[in-house]
């Protein structure tokens, strides 16, 4: 009996990964089966299985030793850097400073603030960068900042090469602000009151509490929310296309590696137009090694900690 018993509790113990199984399949399917299927594309040339031919590494050396190309990527790699950093300095910064500040127990009113800063994510992103690119288009909002004693505002922000890509971070900012806000609000709320009353017990300021106490304790949410925000920017394409355009405008300022992806593999370079799907496929490949380079470390540093 004993042992029918204990037989039944072991095949129980697999009955979890059941429920795994779907889920499972998804991934398979649609991320690891295009992401394996994407390291062999990148290994030949031309846009359909007859036509394609190999050419191993070619695509990677033309990507880096093409003069014109080269000059696009590398323009599109740094552009990708700066948004990523913009996101890293104000997005998470401030999410980290909102989460503070709506924890403050004598604060009033944090349900509404919190809704408001996170009804942003709720907006589709072409929605968004539409109702932006109107705000600081200059002929449509320029007299309007003029009567509000802000003439420096009517200014072309998305004209100006040195601004754009600069007033579409800061877009994206405004907009997914809210995430990292509620993930810093719910890892701040789960630390013990009794680790906060001793430290307040013990003289520990405010400034000390939050350093040396409640930054320590939320390490791993730190390192998740960074993680999150290196691979989303690092993937950007929706908000630069509502804003600009695929082609980076103005003069490829704004071209990230999603729109530079975009133009060479699927949509194809202008004034060409014609896609290969090798050299785009090595542009993906290249992108999927530096977010694995730079995920890893990360969350080794950040997760696991006491």
């Amino acid at each position: 009996m004993s042992k029918t018993k204990s037989s039944l509790q072991k095949n129980h113990q697999w009955h979890w990964f059941l429920y795994l199984i779907p889920a499972l399949l998804f991934y398979i399917v649609f991320m690891a089966y295009p992401m394996i299927d994407s390291l062999r594309i990148s290994l030949y040339t031309g846009n359909s299985s007859q036509s394609r031919s190999f050419v191993g590494l070619g695509n990677f050396t033309k990507l880096f030793t093409d003069s014109a190309i080269s000059e696009r990527y590398w323009g599109a790699f740094a552009n990708t850097w700066y948004f990523f950093l913009i996101h890293l300095i104000f997005q998470n910064a401030l999410g980290i400073i909102f989460a503070v500040i709506l924890t403050n127990e004598t604060m009033k009113g944090r349900q509404l603030y919190q809704t408001i800063i996170f009804i942003p994510t709720t907006f589709a992103v072409l929605v968004t960068g539409y109702l932006w690119k109107l705000i600081l288009n200059p002929v449509w909002s320029g007299d309007f900042f003029v009567s509000l004693g802000l003439p420096f505002l009517k200014y072309p922000w998305l004209g100006d090469t040195k601004t754009a890509l600069t007033c579409v971070a800061l877009v994206s900012c405004w907009q997914w602000m809210g995430i990292p806000t509620m993930m810093f609000v719910a890892a701040l709320r789960n630390i013990s009151e009794d680790i906060l009353e001793a430290a307040k017990i013990e003289g520990a300021g405010f400034f000390r509490t939050f350093f040396s106490i409640k930054l320590p304790l939320i390490k791993p949410v730190v390192g998740i929310i960074a993680v999150l925000t290196f691979v989303n920017n690092f993937n950007a394409f929706d908000i630069v296309f509502a804003m600009e355009n695929v082609n980076g405008a103005p003069g490829y300022s704004t071209d990230l590696i999603g729109t530079l992806f975009y133009r060479y593999g699927i949509a194809g370079q202008h004034p060409i137009g014609i896609p290969d799907a090798g050299l785009g496929a090595a542009i993906a490949t290249i992108t999927f090694l530096i977010l694995l380079a730079g995920v890893i470390p990360t969350l080794k540093q950040t997760q696991g900690g006491e």
